[in-house]
This record gives structure tokens, sequence and C-alpha cells, in this order.
């Protein structure tokens, strides 16, 4: 008789209310729960016991939840929920750049925190932490493509690897690099660009994409909320940014007004 693996979460949430929800949402969702109120505890906690998922409240008394998600990826790699009062762009935006991998504003209904979660953990997990082992200097100034530059078809490297104007991104290591310089990612950004790689020239509609990253499984509906498809844009503006592209002569994500996203033409003089 196997025993499958008890699955791990933290929760860190100052209302005493809403940390208790939680806990038994995920408890019965068949994880040991620890939970603590404090950022600082809570840091600690994600340390010892090596969650795959933690849900981190933004608004905590002692640190804010953003620097909460910034400690904690400088050793983890777990999936982190950020949960928000207030569902502002730039709270979206200030989230997801200190790690988060998704957002839900409150209130919050407990069937979808569930299937969100839920899908998070259907999606491939990396081994280490997401640290950088090189950060591009000039990360917030793309070198411009040049308009006269023909386009090529590219094709990937292998299955797992694939290569687009000097970036290769490799499946199996969750790494990418870009013109010989590592790239760090959160999962999500990871795998909105793997998405987009093998996909090609082929447009992909926010919701799509949102339907991608739930691994093609909701247990709610398959409807797609506003929010979630505001978070796409978030993440891609995050992965140009550390990319260095640039949104008016993309090397490699480029917007289809009214659409969605695709890979940029490959071009011949690409590094």
């Amino acid at each position: 008789m196997t025993t499958e693996p008890i699955r791990t979460a933290v929760v860190i949430e100052d209302d005493p209310d809403i940390r208790g929800l939680i806990t038994t949402i995920l408890t019965q969702a068949g994880f040991a729960v620890a939970s603590s109120p404090s950022g600082i505890e809570g840091v600690e906690l994600v340390r010892t016991e090596r969650p795959s998922i933690v849900t981190l409240d933004i608004g905590l008394l002692d640190i804010d939840g953003l620097e909460v998600a910034r400690r904690i990826r400088l050793f983890s790699d777990c999936y982190i929920v950020m949960l928000t009062a207030q569902a502002d762009e730039v709270d979206v935006l200030f989230g997801l750049e200190s790690g988060a991998d998704d957002y839900l504003a409150k209130p919050f209904r407990p069937r979808e925190l569930r299937a969100r979660i839920e899908a998070m953990l259907r999606r491939p997990r990396g081994g280490a932490a997401e640290v950088p082992a090189a950060v591009p200097a000039a990360a917030s100034t793309a070198s411009p493509a040049v308009a006269a530059a023909p386009v090529v078809a590219e094709a990937p490297v292998s299955d797992r690897v694939s290569s687009h104007n000097g970036l290769i991104l490799d499946r199996d290591t969750r790494t990418v690099e870009c013109r010989g310089l590592t790239i760090a990612l959160t999962r999500t950004e990871f795998d909105l660009l793997a998405s987009l790689l093998a996909s090609g020239r082929r447009v992909r509609s926010k919701a799509d994409l949102v339907r991608e990253l739930r691994s093609g499984e909701y247990v709610v509906s398959d409807y797609v909320s506003e929010s979630e498809e505001r978070s796409i844009e978030v993440h891609f503006g995050n992965l140009r940014r550390k990319l260095g592209d640039d949104v008016r002569q993309p090397e490699w994500v480029e917007t289809v007004r009214g659409v969605g996203y695709r890979m940029a033409p490959a071009r011949v003089d690409a590094v």
C-alpha cells in the first residue's frame, strides 16, 4: 500500500478569521498547514517547513507582504499567492514583481482560491530557488531591433530547448539565458515565455494563456476574470523588463493590440 506524500502549505495572514478560513480550505484540500500572523515569523516558517504553496497577505503589521515575498524568494521557489484588499493595478504590479505567482483580491471565494492553488500545482516545479546567476547590466534599455533585418524561421534547438533571437529557454532545467546571461524569472513568467516560444508567430489571447496556466482544467468554471487577464499583462510587463525588450521594437514578446501576444519575428542578425 502506497502513501501519497503530504503536501505542505504556509499561511501568512494577520487577520485571525481569514487565517482560519484559509487554513480550513487548504486542510480540506489535503495540505498540512502551518500559519503565522507575522511576516518575519512567516519567512522562517517557509524556511523550516519547505512548503509547496504559500498564501501571503500584502498588508501585514510588522513587514509588508511585498518584503516577505522578496525574502522568501532568496531561498525558496514555492508558489506564492498574494492576497490583497486592494486590486489596483499598482498593487498587482508590485506583488508580482516581488515574486508572487498569482494574486487574489479580498473578499475571495474559497472555491476560487482552492482552484487557483490546484492549477498552479499542476504546473512543472523547478528544483532550486530562482536566484539569478547574472543580471543584465542594462535591463531597462533594450537594444532596438534592426528594422531592415530579414525575418527567418527559427526552429527549436530540441524538443525541450528553444532558441529565439539570442534567447535560450530550457524546459528541463527551467532556465533562460539571453546573450550569455542567465535571467531569473518567476514560475509564471517562465511558463508564459515557454508557451509563446512553442506557439511561434501564432497569437495567444490573454484568456487562452490564463487557461493554459491552469493546465487546461478549472474546477469552478472556464470563466476568465478581468483580474486574471490583467495579471497576464503585468507578468508580460515584468518579463519584458527583465529581458530588456523594447515594446516598440520587440525582439521577443510582441503585443498584438486588442488580441494578445506572440513571439517577435526571428532575425538573422540575432546574437
